[in-house]
């Protein structure tokens, strides 16, 4: 089973671009913070990921350098030759599913839709929201979070 679970920050703002085919990729980095012991220094991973299709351009749109984010996805690993012939091996996390992961009263700077009650872009995911109803009328006040 290879399934990864991360919330963390956006180091800088999403770059989306477009394979030869057309195709959506959104690359970013994530700077997400190891759980420590009492008196232990605190310790942060800076981790490269990749976002395809509706859910690069979901991210290149709503998430912006400092934003709080959780995502599911899968671990990928690259081999490769670096310049001075040594074999190394790079790793990478292929999201699925991104959430946002604060209220957009904690980031007011944010690009986020301005209402909750906004249908969200096109899919966001790569699984079918199809079963989901819109709900309207909600006064943002109201929601727990």
């Amino acid at each position: 089973m290879n399934v990864v679970v991360l919330m963390g920050r956006l180091c800088a703002d999403p770059e989306l671009k477009y394979t030869s085919a057309n195709i959506p990729v959104c690359s970013f980095r994530l700077a997400v913070d190891r759980a420590y012991k009492s008196g232990g220094e605190r310790k942060t991973d800076f981790l490269n990921v990749t976002a395809w299709r509706n859910t690069a351009e979901f991210v290149s749109r709503y998430f912006k350098k400092g934003q709080l984010i959780a995502l599911e996805g899968s671990l990928e690993t690259h081999t490769y030759t670096d310049k001075e012939g040594n074999n190394r091996t790079a790793y990478e996390i292929v999201a699925n599913n991104v959430h946002f992961a604060e209220s957009k009263r904690d980031n007011s700077n944010s690009a986020q839709p301005t209402r909750y009650n906004d249908a969200p872009p096109a899919a966001f995911s790569n699984t079918d929201t199809s079963d989901f109803q819109e709900i309207v009328g909600v006064d943002e006040d109201d929601l727990p979070f």
